[in-house]
C-alpha cells in the first residue's frame, strides 16, 4: 500500500535522525564494515516504524543485528529526545536486514559470469538454406 504524505515525512525525520545518532553513536562503522539506513516505512498510524539497514563488509550481519535490536529502547529514547518538538508520540522502532544490496551483487556477479561465457563462446552462425 502506498504511503501518505505524512507517512513520508515522518519516515525521512525518522530515518534522518536515527542515521545521526548511528554515526554519533558508533554504529555506522563497525568491524571494518559499514552499516547504512537504507529504508524507513512508517504505518498508517505513525506508531510503528519498521527501519531496514543496509550491511557492507560486516562479517557476522545477524548478530549485529541482534546487538541493535537489543538497544531498542536506547535507540527510541535518544530518537524521542531528537523529535519531541515534531512528533506526538515516539514510533516504535522493529529493525530489519535489508538484503538488497547481497541480490544486486549476485546479479551483478551472474551478468558478468553470462558475458564472459559470450564472449568465449560466440554463437555459430545459422546458415540459410535458399
Amino acid at each position: 500500500m502506498e504511503e501518505n504524505k505524512r507517512q513520508k515525512q515522518v519516515g525521512k525525520v525518522v530515518m534522518e535522525e536515527l542515521s545521526d545518532i548511528f554515526q554519533r553513536e558508533g554504529m555506522n562503522i563497525v568491524d571494518g564494515g559499514m552499516v547504512s539506513i537504507s529504508k524507513v516505512s512508517i504505518t498508517p498510524d505513525l506508531l510503528d516504524a519498521r527501519i531496514y539497514l543496509s550491511f557492507f563488509q560486516v562479517k557476522n550481519q545477524s548478530e549485529l543485528l541482534h546487538q541493535i535490536k537489543e538497544r531498542t529502547g536506547e535507540w527510541r529514547k535518544l530518537l524521542g529526545n531528537r523529535v519531541k518538538n515534531q512528533l506526538r508520540r515516539v514510533p516504535e522502532l522493529n529493525f530489519f536486514s535489508d538484503d538488497t544490496l547481497d541480490h544486486v551483487f549476485k546479479m551483478d556477479q551472474l551478468f558478468k559470469k553470462i558475458s564472459e561465457e559470450r564472449l568465449a563462446h560466440p554463437p555459430a552462425e545459422e546458415s540459410s538454406t535458399e
